[in-house]
């Protein structure tokens, strides 16, 4: 299983933060544009533990896959956890932690991933998937500090 760890801190308040992260609708607008994400269910305002989000997503090749998450914690302005139940990955377990610090807030990710054990997984990890995440992270970096600023 692979792990990611990622921080970024945001010159904005708890409460922008949560507002903005907590919005399933406001996931299209930091994920790379390649991947073209569309989200198929309809979703309230705000997530809340036990809900499903149903979304299509071309992550390689613009080949669609469907994507099914749950939203399987919420701590109010502290942190929520989403896991896939249907898509192309066997594991995929993400953390997002908020703290206010330094007049903002520091985001924390952790995301626990995996594509399986086959040989084909494996290679597919090392070739492309590895890379595709990271990349998602690096877009979503930059597009967050355009929206929100940076130090």
């Amino acid at each position: 299983m692979k792990r990611l760890h990622t921080q970024q801190w945001l010159p904005i308040s708890l409460d922008e933060a949560w507002d903005f992260f907590s919005s399933p609708k406001n996931l299209n607008e930091i994920t790379p544009e390649d991947m073209v994400f569309e989200i198929k269910s309809d979703v309230p305002e705000k997530m809340y533990p036990g809900m499903f989000i149903m979304y299509s997503i071309r992550p390689m090749f613009n080949i669609p896959m469907k994507w099914v998450t749950e939203i399987t914690h919420v701590s109010d302005k502290k942190f929520f956890v989403d896991e896939q139940r249907i898509g192309p990955y066997n594991i995929w377990h993400h953390e997002h932690h908020f703290e206010e610090k330094d007049g903002g807030v520091l985001m924390t990710d952790i995301l626990h991933y995996d594509v399986g054990k086959s040989f084909l997984g494996s290679i597919a990890s090392i070739l492309f998937v590895d890379k595709k995440v990271r990349g998602i992270f690096d877009y979503r970096y930059k597009i967050l500090e355009q929206r929100f600023g940076k130090k």
